[in-house]
């Protein structure tokens, strides 16, 4: 019962840790119970640190299966988006760090690094691990997972995600862009949207969402009213928090059809993700019906 318990009190954390590597909450879930029947199953003796031990094994795994998935998403057409799933599966979320570290936008960009380039800046930035400790979960030198860090985070700078505004002004911003879209009030829309905003959608194939990145907020306004338009069956939308964040939820007869993340810069609504696929919205659907 005290092995159950003594790694149940790091489930969340270790699935925080699965979820930043992998950015897809089934598969996280995998590892961290993969990661649990092999601590059940280890000599606790020879272990002087079980969260470290733990925090290892998830890594481990994480960064493994990263690389098998490597080729895979390199085929996926149009941006890859991670899974959404709620603020409240992530685990502490108390430092700004923190909470970037778990936005979809963060996550989409640490895509494109490699997975000892990711281990290490999760483990660093949403954990706050120093070097010696990253080192111990990785299995490298100190030096090793130092170079790796700095030469990541020169690969995202200027890029990164800002800091969020509090959560009323993000919940203002999203029921002002949902009003506006569904009156069709172009002018409302360029009140709230950065100049260069731009949109990324992850859809099912076949869907008719653009796989293509938009940028300009004259274009995205443009097919943001004309998509509302070709909706033919009653949408309902909502929103609801996310990846640390707030995002607008649509559903038809209580199907979740979008997850649509928003990235805010100066009060404006500057980036917008799209994850319309059916298998990267099963996690949020189950948590939240």
């Amino acid at each position: 019962m005290a092995v159950i318990v003594e790694f149940e009190t790091q489930r969340q954390q270790l699935f925080g840790l699965a979820y930043r590597l992998l950015g897809a909450a089934g598969e996280a879930e995998e590892i961290v119970q993969e990661a649990f029947l092999r601590w059940k199953q280890a000599d606790r003796a020879e272990i002087a640190h079980p969260d470290v031990w733990q925090m290892k094994i998830v890594a481990g795994l994480c960064v493994s299966r990263l690389g098998a998935a490597r080729s895979i998403r390199d085929r996926h057409r149009g941006p890859w988006l991670p899974e959404p799933v709620p603020t409240d599966a992530l685990g502490r979320l108390d430092t700004a760090e923190q909470r970037i570290s778990a936005s979809l936008a963060l996550l989409a960009l640490l895509e494109r690094r490699t997975p000892r380039e990711r281990a290490v800046v999760v483990l660093r930035e949403a954990f706050g691990y120093r070097y010696r400790e990253i080192a111990e979960v990785m299995e490298l030198s100190s030096g090793n997972c130092r170079q790796l860090y700095h030469r990541a985070a020169r690969q995202l700078t200027g890029r990164r995600p800002v800091v969020q505004p509090c959560r009323d002004q993000r919940v203002w911003l999203a029921e002002q862009f949902l009003a506006a879209t569904c009156r069709g009030d172009s002018r409302g829309l360029e009140e709230i949207l950065a100049e260069e905003v731009t949109v990324c959608a992850d859809g099912a194939s076949g869907a008719t969402i653009s796989r293509d990145p938009v940028v300009g907020r004259g274009q995205v306004v443009r097919d943001l009213i004309g998509g509302f338009r070709k909706i033919a069956s009653p949408v309902k939308f909502g929103v609801a928090e996310i990846n640390a964040s707030t995002a607008i939820v649509a559903r038809a007869e209580e199907v979740l059809l979008a997850v649509v993340a928003m990235e805010i810069d100066n009060g404006r609504i500057a980036s917008l993700l799209i994850v319309a696929n059916p298998e990267k919205l099963s996690f949020f659907a189950a948590q939240r019906g």
